[in-house]
C-alpha cells in the first residue's frame, strides 16, 4: 500500500514513516522541505497521485486561538480537496483524546476545527485521538523555564510513547476507514509534575519545578480525569518507566 505522511519530517511523522516501511508499505514523505506547501496547497495534488491513504500529523504551535483554528482548517481543507482529486481512499488524522472536553485552550480549539473539517469532507476517514506523549512533561516545563525554575501544571495524564502512536497510525492506515477510532493511550496514569522531575533526572538536569495552574497555557478545566482516555481505549504497551530507561541510555 502507498501511504502519504503529511508532516513526515516531524517527530511523529518520521516515526510513522519508519512504522509503515517496517510493515512493508511504501511511505511517501510530504513536507515543506519536500517542496509541498499544505498551507497554500502548492504541489499537493501531484504529490498525492497514486496514494491510497493519507496520514495527517501536521502540528501548529501558534498560541493564538484564531491563528491555530485557521491553520488546521486551511491545511485540512487543502488536503481533502487534493485527496479527492487524486483518488485517495482513506484520510487518517491524529487528534487528541478529550479534545471536546476542553474549551479554553487554543490548540484544542484548532484540533476540534480540524476534526470538524475532516468529518464534513468527502474522503472516508479515521480520526485517531491520542493522549499526550511521554516527552510532554519536559516540553511543558521548557516553555516556562527561567533561571533553573519551571512552572508545571499538576495535570493527570496517561501518556503514550511516540513510537507506539506511529505504530497505531500505520496499522489504521492499512485498514478500512472507521470514522472515529477509540482513544489510544499508554498503560499508566501519571502526574505531569512528577513526570517532568523524572525526565529531567534521566537527562541529568536539575530544574526546580513549581506546581501551578498559572503558567499561561493550562487551567483548572484540565484538572482531574479530563485528559485521561475513555473506557474503551486502545492501550499501548510501552510504559513511562521503559521510555525513561531508554532516554537515560
Amino acid at each position: 500500500m502507498r501511504v502519504a505522511v503529511i508532516g513526515a519530517t516531524g517527530r511523529i511523522g518520521s516515526l510513522t514513516v519508519e512504522a509503515l516501511e517496517r510493515d512493508g508499505h511504501e511511505a511517501r514523505r510530504i513536507s515543506l522541505s519536500q517542496g509541498v506547501n499544505v498551507r497554500t496547497g502548492a504541489g499537493l495534488e501531484p504529490a498525492l497521485t497514486g496514494v491510497d491513504t493519507v496520514i495527517d500529523v501536521l502540528n501548529s504551535t501558534a498560541p493564538d486561538r484564531a491563528e491555530t483554528v485557521g491553520f488546521f482548517t486551511t491545511t485540512t481543507n487543502n488536503l481533502l480537496l487534493a485527496e479527492e482529486r487524486a483518488g485517495v481512499r482513506h484520510h487518517v488524522l491524529l487528534s487528541i483524546a478529550g479534545v471536546h472536553k476542553v474549551e479554553g485552550n487554543a490548540h484544542y480549539a484548532g484540533k476540534r476545527a480540524q476534526e470538524a473539517a475532516v468529518q464534513a469532507g468527502h474522503v472516508p476517514f479515521t480520526i485517531v485521538p491520542s493522549t499526550q506523549f511521554h516527552d510532554f512533561a519536559a516540553m511543558v516545563a521548557s516553555w516556562s523555564e527561567r533561571d533553573g525554575t519551571a512552572l508545571v501544571p499538576p495535570l493527570l495524564i496517561q501518556p503514550i510513547a511516540p513510537a507506539d502512536v506511529a505504530g497505531v497510525l500505520a496499522r489504521v492506515a492499512a485498514g478500512r476507514p472507521q470514522g472515529r477510532h477509540g482513544d489510544i493511550a499508554g498503560p499508566d496514569a501519571q502526574d505531569l509534575v512528577d513526570m517532568a522531575r523524572r525526565t529531567h533526572a534521566a537527562q541529568g538536569r536539575a530544574v526546580r519545578l513549581v506546581p501551578t495552574w498559572h503558567n499561561g497555557v493550562f487551567d483548572e478545566s484540565m484538572a482531574g480525569d479530563v485528559l485521561l482516555p475513555g473506557p474503551d481505549a486502545d492501550i499501548a504497551h510501552t510504559t513511562f518507566d521503559a521510555w525513561l530507561a531508554d532516554l537515560a541510555g
